[in-house]
C-alpha cells in the first residue's frame, strides 16, 4: 500500500509521496489531506490503472478537508524547546530523523541526542562527523527509554522539552505546532500530536495500523483534570488516548516537578513500556491541563515483521500495566480512583484486545470501528503482557536500586 500526501489550497492541490516513498502510481493509497499545510484527516482510495493519481486523489480528498474539525488553541510566539531523541545503536535511522528535525521552522530550540547503553561508538560519531554543534550528544550507560528521556531531561535548557523518536520524519511544522499552544494555556504541562505511517509495505505494518496505530484522531482536544470529560469514564487513565511517547512535549518545570519519568518503565527495562503514558498521568493529576493537536505531525516508521509485530502486542500490553503499577508506586493516593474506575477498565482492556477475525473489515484510518481483524495469537500476546506488565515494573525498580543515584520514584 502506498502513502501519500494532498495539500489543497484554494482550488489548487499538491501530491506528494510519503517520507521515502517513491511517486504515487496506480493502486491502493493511504493519504493524508491537508488543508493549507494543517492536516485535516486520512482516506483510502484506490487510484485506476492509467487515471492520473492527483486527479483521483484530490475529487477523493475534497470531502474529507470539507468536513475539517475546528479550530486549535489560539496561535502566538512558540516558547524556547529542547528537543531530546533517545536512541541506541539505530544511527542510520537517527540521521534521517535528525535531518527532519534541523529543518524546522520554529525559531529557537536545541537538539539533544541521548544514547541509551551503547555498545559501539556509532551514534557518536555520527553526531560529531555530521552534526557537529547543532546537535548536543549525551552518554547514558544505564538501559531504559525512561532513564534516557530522564537525562535529556536534566541537559535542555528551553521552558519546553519535546520528545521524539529516531525511527520517525518530523514534519517541517511539527514543533511550532506541538509548542506554541503552551505560549496560549498557562496551565498546559502537556501536548500530543499526530504519529502517522511513513510506509505501509507489509501486513504487518498494515495491521498495526488499522488497529489504530498511534494516531489519536484530527480534533484537537484538551484535558483538564478539573473538568474531565464526561465521555471518558476512565479518565484520567485511559492515558493511552491522550497521545504517544514519538510526539510529546511538556512545560519543562512541570516535567522536572512531578519528577521527569518512573527510571523502571519503558523500553529496554523488564517493564517493557508506559513511560510515556506514566508521565501524562503525573502531570494531568498535578492539576495541569494536556492538549491533543493534529497539526503536530510526525511519520513513523512502523516495524516491518510479523515476529515485530509480536513483540510490539506484548509490549504494549506490558507497558499498559507497569504504568498503572508506577503511578500507584509513586502516588499512592490515587488507588481509590483506580479502583472505582477498574471494573470499566477491565472490560476496556478486553476490548481493545479481543480476537476479531472479520474478512478483511477496517482499514488503516478506520481506528474507531473496531471491525478490523485482530489475530487470536496477538490478542493472547497483549493479554499475557497485561499480566506480565506488574510483575516486569517491580523487576525493573529492583534492578535499579544496584545503579548507584539511579533510583525510582
Amino acid at each position: 500500500m502506498q502513502v501519500a500526501e494532498l495539500d489543497l489550497a484554494g482550488d489548487e492541490a499538491v501530491l506528494r509521496p510519503g517520507p521515502g516513498s517513491p511517486p504515487v502510481t496506480h493502486g491502493e493509497v493511504f493519504l493524508l489531506v491537508r488543508r493549507e499545510g494543517r492536516p485535516v484527516g486520512t482516506l483510502l482510495a484506490r487510484v485506476p490503472e492509467g487515471a492520473d493519481p492527483q486527479t483521483v486523489l484530490t475529487e477523493a480528498a475534497r470531502s474529507t478537508a470539507d468536513e475539517a474539525p475546528g479550530r486549535d488553541l489560539p496561535a502566538g510566539a512558540p516558547p524556547s524547546t529542547g528537543v531530546v531523541v533517545a536512541t541506541r545503536e539505530r544511527s542510520g535511522q537517527l540521521a534521517r530523523a535528525l535531518d527532519s528535525l534541523l529543518a524546522q521552522d520554529h525559531p529557537d530550540f536545541e537538539i539533544v541526542v541521548v544514547d541509551n547503553a551503547p555498545v559501539t561508538d556509532a551514534t557518536r560519531e555520527l553526531v560529531e562527523r555530521k552534526y557537529a554543534e547543532r546537535v548536543r550528544y549525551v552518554r547514558e550507560p544505564v538501559p531504559g527509554l525512561a532513564v534516557a528521556h530522564n537525562t535529556g531531561l536534566a541537559a535542555v535548557r528551553g521552558e519546553v522539552v519535546a520528545f521524539t523518536d529516531d525511527d520517525v520524519v518530523a514534519d517541517p511544522r511539527w514543533l511550532t505546532e506541538l509548542t506554541t499552544p503552551f505560549a496560549a494555556d498557562p496551565r498546559l504541562g502537556c501536548a500530543t500530536g499526530l504519529i502517522l505511517p511513513a510506509r505501509l509495505r507489509t501486513p504487518a505494518q498494515v495491521l498495526l495500523e488499522s488497529h489504530g496505530g498511534f494516531a489519536k484522531g484530527f480534533a484537537p482536544t484538551t484535558y483538564d483534570p478539573q473538568d474531565p470529560p464526561r465521555d471518558e469514564p476512565l479518565f484520567p487513565f485511559t492515558a493511552g488516548r491522550f497521545g504517544s511517547g514519538a510526539n510529546m512535549a511538556f512545560r519543562t518545570g512541570v516535567l522536572r516537578a512531578v519528577g521527569g519519568f518512573d527510571p523502571a518503565t519503558g523500553a529496554g527495562t523488564p517493564a517493557r513500556g508506559g513511560d510515556d503514558l506514566y508521565g501524562f498521568v503525573r502531570v494531568l493529576a498535578q492539576g495541569h491541563r494536556l492538549h491533543y493537536t493534529p497539526h503536530a505531525l510526525v511519520w513513523h516508521h512502523h516495524r516491518e515483521t510479523w515476529a515485530d509485530l509480536e513483540t510490539q502486542a506484548y509490549g504494549y500490553g506490558a507497558g499498559l500495566t507497569a504504568y498503572l503499577t508506577a503511578v500507584l508506586v509513586n502516588r499512592p493516593a490515587l488507588l481509590p480512583a483506580l479502583l472505582a474506575r477498574l471494573p470499566r477498565g477491565l472490560s476496556r482492556a478486553r476490548a481493545l484486545t479481543a480476537v476479531r477475525e472479520t474478512d478483511g473489515g477496517g482499514a488503516p484510518g478506520d481506528h474507531g470501528t473496531r471491525t478490523h481483524p485482530w489475530p487470536r495469537r496477538l490478542s493472547r500476546l497483549q493479554r499475557r503482557g497485561m499480566v506480565y506488565g506488574p510483575v516486569g515494573y517491580l523487576r525493573a525498580r529492583r534492578a535499579l536500586r544496584d545503579v548507584p543515584g539511579r533510583g525510582t520514584g
